[in-house]
């Protein structure tokens, strides 16, 4: 991966939707050779994909909460497939630490959220944090910051 790539990473990351010619203007490069560069960079699994940025609470969820929850290596088969069924659950990852598993989660209310945690304690104990604020929301990887071995 070059300087050239890094940069339309950079720019897509910022806006998966910017034009291909405003692409190509900002690294020097026609179009067909943005659009190949993009596509190799899509077939070696660097770019998976592209997804929307939406407003939760314009749609009326109003709680974002993280909920740790200490999940028994037993109990991974039948959380698995539970825990993908839940819309609200956006983002689950197995930790280490105290808790097996660390959920972000999104609800209308806190009932809903209370509701939610009563459902996942049978798979075990929980702990949640309500966020209040965002002050760094989700953003992509500075693919120009030099890694330890790199030159």
């Amino acid at each position: 991966m070059d300087k050239i790539d890094k940069k339309l990473i950079t720019l897509l990351q910022g806006n998966a939707r910017m034009p291909l010619k405003t692409l190509a203007e900002n690294v020097f490069l026609s179009s067909p050779a943005v659009s190949a560069r993009i596509e190799r960079l899509e077939k070696e699994g660097i770019i998976e994909g592209y997804e929307v940025k939406i407003n939760q609470i314009k749609l009326g969820y109003h709680i974002t909460a993280f909920i740790n929850l200490e999940v028994a290596p037993v109990q991974k088969p039948e959380f698995y497939p539970f825990i993908k069924s839940c819309p609200n659950v956006v983002e689950c990852n197995c930790v280490t630490g105290n808790y097996s598993m660390l959920l972000k989660v999104v609800f209308p209310s806190t009932m809903e959220l209370d509701t939610f945690i009563g459902q996942l304690q049978k798979f075990g104990r929980t702990s949640t944090q309500i966020v209040f604020s965002t002050p760094v929301a989700p953003r992509g990887i500075d693919v120009n910051q030099e890694l330890p071995g790199e030159e």
